[in-house]
Formats: C-alpha cells, sequence, structure tokens
C-alpha cells in the first residue's frame, strides 16, 4: 500500500497537485471498507474493531502525515473559495479515541478555519429547545470545518438507553411515543439532506471500540497520574450498558445512513489505523469538491500593477533618503 502512496513531509501543500483521481484511488482502500450509506444491509458486529487495513504503524504514521499536508492545502482552498462547508461528527464509547483522533488528524491545520464543538449534558436553555437546536446553533458557515465531538445523535443513543433522561426533555406527553426513536431518525435524515443541498458535506465517524480495548484504556487512565482527570465513575455506569449501547448504534446507523450523509465504522482498538481511516475519509472528500483559489479578474490585475509600482517606488524613495553610514577607520578611532 504504501509504495503506492505519495508522502509528503508536513507542511508542505504538494498534495494539491495530484490528479483528483489519483489521490482518491490511492486512498480508497482505506475509505470504502468503512463506509456506510444505506445502499446495503448494515450489521455493526460485521466490521472488525481491530483492523489495520494490512499496513504495520510506520506505515500508518507516514499515511497520516501525508494526510495532514493535504488537508491544510485543502483547508486552505475552502476557507479561500467560501462555497462549501465540512461538518464532521464524532461518535463512539468512552475512551474510543474520539479527543485524540481530533487532535492528531487536524495537527498542523489552520485553527482559524475549523471550531470543535463538545456536546455534554444539555442545560436548562437547551432543553427549551428542540434536540436539534443547540447543534444547529453550531454548524459551520461557508469556508469553514466544524467538528463535532458528540452530537445531536446521542438523542437517539444516552436518551435511548437511559428512558428517565427522554423526561427531563419536557415535550408534550403524546408526543412520547413507541415511534419516538424512527420519528427523530427522519427528522436527522431530512436536517442532514437539507445540509447536504445548501453546501455542507456531512461526514460521521463511528469509533468503533472493543469492550476490552476500552477497559484497557481505562486501566491506563488509572495507573496514569496524568491521566486520572480523564476518568469517570460515570464510565463504569455507562459501561455496564455496553450491549444496549451496542444495539442503539446498530440502530443508529443502519437508519440514518444515507450517500448525503455516510458513516464510517472507523476500526478504533489501533488508534493510528483510525487516524489513517479518518484522515483518508476527510481529504478523500474535501479533494473530490475540487476546490480552488479565487482567480482575480483583468481589472483588478492592472490595479495591481499600479500598487507594485507605488510600493516599489516607494521602497526607491526611502532608501534614497536614508543617511549613509559611515565606517571608522583606525585612525578616527583612535
Amino acid at each position: 500500500h504504501l509504495r503506492d502512496l505519495p508522502v509528503l513531509a508536513a507542511g508542505t501543500q504538494g498534495g494539491a497537485q495530484m490528479s483528483k483521481s489519483s489521490l482518491s484511488s490511492q486512498l480508497q482502500s482505506y475509505v470504502e471498507p468503512f463506509r456506510v450509506d444505506g445502499s446495503k444491509e448494515f450489521h455493526l458486529k460485521l466490521f472488525k474493531r481491530d483492523a489495520n487495513g494490512d499496513l504495520v504503524k510506520s506505515e500508518g504514521k507516514e499515511i497520516i502525515e501525508a494526510n495532514r499536508a493535504r488537508l491544510s492545502d485543502l483547508q486552505e482552498r475552502l476557507y479561500a473559495q467560501d462555497r462549501w462547508s465540512l461538518l464532521l461528527i464524532f461518535q463512539g464509547m468512552d475512551a474510543a479515541g474520539k479527543d485524540s483522533a481530533i487532535e492528531s488528524v487536524f495537527e498542523g491545520v489552520n485553527p482559524q478555519g475549523c471550531d470543535v464543538h463538545s456536546f455534554k449534558q444539555p442545560s436548562s436553555e437547551e432543553l427549551d429547545h428542540d434536540f436539534m437546536w443547540r447543534a444547529a446553533c453550531r454548524l459551520p458557515e461557508r469556508g469553514r470545518i466544524g467538528i463535532f465531538n458528540r452530537s445531536y445523535y446521542e438523542e437517539c443513543l444516552v436518551v435511548r438507553v437511559h428512558p428517565h433522561v427522554l423526561s427531563a426533555e419536557r415535550l408534550p406527553p403524546k408526543l412520547v411515543t413507541k415511534n419516538i426513536w424512527r420519528e427523530r431518525f427522519e427528522d436527522i435524515r431530512a436536517f442532514e439532506r437539507y445540509l447536504s443541498r445548501n453546501g455542507t458535506v456531512v461526514l460521521k465517524f463511528f469509533l468503533n471500540v472493543s469492550k476490552d480495548e476500552q477497559r484497557r484504556r481505562f486501566l491506563d487512565r488509572l495507573d496514569d497520574q496524568a491521566k486520572n482527570w480523564k476518568f469517570s465513575l460515570g464510565d463504569i455506569v455507562e459501561r455496564k450498558a455496553w450491549d444496549r449501547y451496542q444495539a442503539a448504534y446498530q440502530d443508529v446507523i443502519r437508519h440514518t445512513s444515507s450517500a448525503d450523509a455516510p458513516w464510517y465504522v472507523v476500526p478504533a482498538d489501533r488508534k493510528w489505523f483510525a487516524r489513517v481511516v479518518i484522515g483518508s475519509v476527510i481529504v478523500q472528500a474535501l479533494d473530490r469538491l475540487d476546490l480552488q483559489f479565487p482567480k482575480v479578474d483583468k481589472a483588478t490585475l492592472e490595479e495591481f500593477k499600479k500598487v507594485r509600482v507605488a510600493l516599489e517606488n516607494e521602497g526607491k524613495a526611502t532608501s534614497k533618503g536614508a543617511p549613509k553610514k559611515t565606517v571608522a577607520t583606525s585612525a578616527s578611532a583612535k
């Protein structure tokens, strides 16, 4: 795999010079196996959590670096063109690696073009609105990348696993029926289709970590004092509901996958390979938008020429008016 994939030095912009068909095809093996777009029956249990794409870790790290360089260039073009926006949604069990994946994949990308939002327990104000409201308020503007660390999908996950949470949302009782989850799936599909039709590319990632790997990561957080702050007793409560969460994710992904807003079921037991997949998905999606820097018209170019002449003349005038420096001789120095 690696021999066929051009690897760029970090910070370069050469990746944008590759043909789109070449780049997309070279990333395809790290994208397509994990894509769920509703075109066929979905079964979460068929997706391996410890897949490595036939790569070793050192090869994966080189692809991660190459994707960072490409992403940096594509983000600049996205911002300059100011036509599209990109919404990335990250979901997964506790310790699946969402935070570290976002940090790693976007290392070196201009932070001025990205916004990261983490959705925790809703506030009183948020509970007084519909379940999509707080996420809708944080959608990315044109030219920007919006990253949701958890999202409105929590309303079909944690709220479903813990029914008492639904009662806190103060919905009219007659609207809370056995069809509420199907209705929410319909609302989400419609919302994401609306975003797609208005120029927002929606990509959704489920970091598919195994229960054994989650246990190892919890133990690591307990053993390392620098990571103690990441651990919460609530994580153990949620772990006890593992099977119910897996069933909820199965249902969510099956009913909200579409060509407009596909899910990517990312093998998360190997953090480095998860980052290969996530970076490749994002780079391929942006590459296919054919992002270009805006072109300046002829009239403006003529104005630029005049400005250049004026700036050059200003520099000449400054250099002529500057006092001449004298070099002291050894005699005068004495």
